[in-house]
């Protein structure tokens, strides 16, 4: 599909689910007109070295280097380090593979130089051939915090990998978030876009982090027209992940009535997958126009399918 001169598409990202979706979008478009703006909240801080877990699961999964079995982390790796790490009785439940830390040190490095976090993607992703624009959501930290009954606060690494998101949570809050400022180019390229995407991450702890940061949200409600949803939750669960735990452990309902809530103010158009077409009235009745397909991403060619019925909705002169 070839979009007309300067429109450009940008999709709100979390990981493994916006990872897909983009890959499909590119074998629907240019690369060059897509935008991927990542969420950055799920970051960490370990062995001394600064950790982006979306942003890289979005650059490898794009740089055809992901391992496709895990959904994260890059192919072909070998784990000696993470070997070693175990025989002091270090830190090792965050596995980390040889290659996967090589990012991660040079990430470190440079913003160690002073460089911020958006220019350091840029230069990895220009490295690794990644023709799609990827930009994190701040340069800012952001630091998602879970609270649950048991154990109380914890990072989310700690909730989402050592614990196996296996707790109930009681609040989620993103610290530092109101101090954040939007990463340099990100409100522009909002305001600038032909579509806006909202991938089918968690809606709590991926998409929730950037509409959480000042001037996002406002943004996106001016593009509202020509914005679009996709529910991660099918017959009432996750694909993959905590979304439909987390939904209903802070108050939502564990459907795509619940997220297509969440998502009113910034979406006019909502995605289902054919399992939910029940759930059709409900959302055209908080002011949405709903599209039912198959949403499941079980390949790229599922997923560029999805992408080119997503973009119907916005260029239905253009033969996709």
């Amino acid at each position: 599909m070839n979009l007309p001169q300067s429109e450009r598409i940008v999709v709100l990202s979390g990981g493994v689910g916006a990872a897909k979706l983009l890959e499909g979008l590119m074998k629907v478009v240019n690369p060059a007109d897509i935008t991927a703006i990542v969420n950055v909240a799920d970051d960490t801080n370990l062995h001394g070295l600064h950790i982006c877990p979306d942003l890289d699961t979005v650059t490898y999964t794009l740089a055809g280097e992901i391992d496709s079995q895990k959904g994260w982390g890059l192919k072909n790796e070998s784990w000696k380090a993470m070997e070693m790490l175990k025989r002091y009785g270090g830190i090792d439940w965050f596995q980390l593979g040889d290659r996967d830390l090589g990012t991660h040190m040079y990430r470190t490095h440079r913003m160690l130089q002073g460089a911020s976090l958006t220019t350091i993607t840029e230069e990895i992703t220009s490295r690794l051939n990644v023709e799609v624009t990827i930009m994190p959501a701040s340069d800012d930290p952001i630091t998602t915090i879970v609270t649950t009954p048991d154990l109380g606060e914890m990072e989310f690494q700690d909730y989402f990998v050592r614990h196996q998101h296996n707790l109930k949570v009681a609040e989620v809050r993103f610290e530092g978030v109101d101090r954040a400022l939007p990463g340099p180019k990100i409100i522009d390229t909002i305001l600038s876009a032909s579509a806006v995407i909202v991938a089918p991450s968690n809606p709590i702890v991926s998409i929730g982090p950037i509409l959480a940061i000042p001037g996002i949200t406002e943004a996106l409600k001016t593009k509202r027209e020509s914005a679009v949803a996709i529910s991660g939750i099918i017959d009432g669960k996750a694909l993959k992940g905590p979304a439909d735990r987390l939904l209903l452990d802070l108050g939502h309902e564990a459907s795509p009535v619940g997220v297509a809530r969440i998502y009113s103010e910034i979406v006019s158009n909502f995605v289902i997958d054919n399992a939910d077409d029940q759930h059709a009235k409900h959302i055209e009745e908080l002011g949405m126009r709903c599209l039912t397909t198959d949403t499941v991403m079980s390949d790229p060619k599922k997923s560029a399918k999805l992408c080119s019925a997503l973009l119907s909705l916005f260029f239905p002169e253009v033969l996709i």
